[in-house]
């Protein structure tokens, strides 16, 4: 009763925080979906939102305008990507009545051997500095869009992100808070103090930040496309600045970059086909959690209740064992996917799942052989875009090259310097990766594209937006305002293992008589302000012919359509 006590003591009680009273809507509702019919499109900030519908005015399409959001983004939110940074992305086309998949993620440096790590007795891979920079492949993966599907010319779909960097715009509340946090940590590499403290300091809300530099370097790859990034001067600025800090991306690594088009997977979850991008993402672990609660009447159990906030936290524990195992880069280890998102093997894992008792360890299954923004847009010809990128860690690895105004990010940390581990460091090799772009269709139809930010909670959270939606009957907006639970200390890919349950960390909202149920099952309860992610979201409505989107109150984000 001791160890019961302390964690009562530890945490606040709750209290039920839902929004005003609404005349329609259940109460987690912050506001109700925006409605178009034209074109929609749902970013983390309303100046990217307002760009891609822009965009979509002029007679671009969701391609078009995504790309441009995502470049509004780097500029207006660089505390969660850039283009120094990675890019994921789902594009259903119209044309092709297709689902397609984009994996924009670098490689690490050719010439950093795991030896390097061993004979500097590295334990695991720093979170800042040259060693955790691999190739960003964000810019890359704009051509490769924009090349497949797009309509505008590129010049036109940057220019308003090359118009917010050198003219300025103000500073919102949520990323000036960031901005403070990420140059604290930062402040000492190269190059950030001028680029991100020009007053001794990161702008404050509502202050006018610009950065020319950055909008040079999008006027060069705006003028000289993808060559430019990666073979041009901008790569050898790149290349210089990382030898000088002693770092080991060149040149050659960013030369020889290219994003790959790969084959989107699903499982289907009550008579819908819920999309995710196969590793070295992780975006199996939200199917393989959904295909395991399928074996529960989740319904019945109702939102916020204690059977069902057990049964997902299980759930999630033996889905991210097998993310510790065997999720990597595909190319240099075969990853099981098939077999780890089978309904027959999600009814052997729910097998160990007792109903009455919290796991404190679970073993990955045996198989046999054989901060982030997110963005969604939608146009008048019935393309859909679910993307996702991010610098990792905010804003990065603190690698800063003289005279470009961004970041590199810093994925390299996610490897693994466990010899043996699928994960394991190796030179020209993508790291395990946590941005994750999710897509639903019905039918074999579009219905839904969203996605939620934050490292290892991202499909934490795409499962509980398919749950609220499909078992709890929620609108697309009260799916992403609903309370949130998030489950932290579970295996990891860089080699951590749990050994005590790990720490369920729950958003206010849920009732008190639930979390004594929880703790009494064994649970770990803490109640967290933040880490529960931001969510995106476009539905499309096949019978009225009209986009709905949502976009939730934990960030600064924006839905609107026309």
């Amino acid at each position: 009763m001791k160890g019961l006590l302390t964690i009562i003591i530890s945490i606040s009680v709750p209290v039920i925080c839902f929004s005003q009273d609404r005349i329609t809507g259940h109460d987690f509702a912050t506001r109700s979906e925006v409605i178009a019919r034209n074109g929609m499109a749902a970013t983390s900030h309303p100046l990217a939102t307002q760009t891609a519908l822009d965009i979509l005015k002029k007679g671009g399409n969701a391609v078009d305008a995504a790309i441009a959001a995502n470049a509004v983004l780097g500029v207006v939110e660089p505390t969660g990507c850039g283009i120094g940074g990675d890019l994921f992305a789902l594009i259903w086309s119209a044309e092709k009545d297709k689902l397609y998949g984009l994996n924009a993620s670098g490689r690490s440096p050719r010439s950093l051997k795991l030896e390097y790590f061993k004979e500097n007795n590295y334990e695991f891979i720093p979170s800042y500095g040259p060693l955790p920079v691999s190739v960003p492949g964000c810019v890359d993966g704009w051509y490769e869009m924009h090349e497949m599907f797009g309509r505008l010319q590129m010049r036109d779909i940057l220019t308003p992100a090359i118009n917010y960097a050198r003219d300025g715009f103000p500073v919102t509340e949520l990323i000036a808070f960031y901005l403070d946090r990420g140059t604290r940590a930062l402040k000492d590499y190269p190059n950030i103090k001028e680029v991100y403290m020009k007053n001794g300091r990161a702008p404050a809300k509502g202050e006018i930040f610009r950065n020319p530099l950055l909008a040079n370097t999008l006027e060069k790859i705006a003028k000289g496309g993808r060559n430019e990034f990666y073979r041009g001067t901008i790569a050898r600025d790149i290349a210089a600045f990382m030898k000088k800090q002693g770092g080991f991306l060149s040149y050659d690594d960013l030369a020889r970059h290219s994003s790959e088009w790969v084959e989107p997977v699903s499982t289907n979850y009550r008579g819908f086909e819920v999309w995710e991008l196969p590793p070295n993402g992780q975006g199996i672990a939200a199917l393989q959690i959904l295909n395991i609660l399928e074996g529960y009447d989740i319904a019945s159990m109702g939102f916020g209740s204690a059977e069902y906030m057990h049964l997902f936290a299980e759930a999630k524990k033996l889905a991210f064992e097998d993310r510790a195992k065997y999720y990597t880069d595909p190319r240099f280890s075969s990853v099981p996917v098939i077999q780890l998102i089978s309904k027959k093997y999600a009814a052997e894992r729910r097998k160990l799942i007792d109903p009455e008792r919290a796991g404190r360890t679970y073993d990955a299954g045996i198989i046999e052989a054989g901060n982030t923004i997110y963005l969604t847009t939608a146009d008048r010809y019935g393309n859909m875009v679910s993307l996702i990128q991010s610098n990792y860690r905010g804003l990065g690895s603190g690698m800063c090259p003289t005279g470009l105004g961004f970041i590199l990010q810093d994925r390299g940390e996610m490897f693994s310097l466990a010899p043996g581990h699928a994960n394991v460091y190796a030179p020209g090799k993508r790291p395990f990766h946590t941005i994750i772009p999710a897509f639903i269709t019905r039918n074999g139809k579009p219905w839904i594209s969203f996605g939620v930010m934050g490292g290892d909670m991202q499909p934490q959270g795409h499962v509980q937006i398919v749950v609220n939606l499909i078992d709890f009957g929620m609108n697309l907006q009260e799916a992403g305002d609903a309370p949130r639970m998030y489950h932290t200390g579970s295996s990891e890919p860089t080699g951590q293992v749990m050994t005590d349950g790990g720490i369920l960390n729950l958003e206010d909202g849920f009732r008190w008589e639930v979390i004594q149920k929880l703790m009494i099952k064994g649970h770990r309860i803490q109640w967290n302000l933040g880490g529960y992610g931001g969510y995106q979201a476009i539905m499309w409505d096949e019978k009225n012919k009209v986009w709905y989107g949502a976009s939730e109150s934990r960030k600064d984000g924006q839905a609107a359509g026309y």
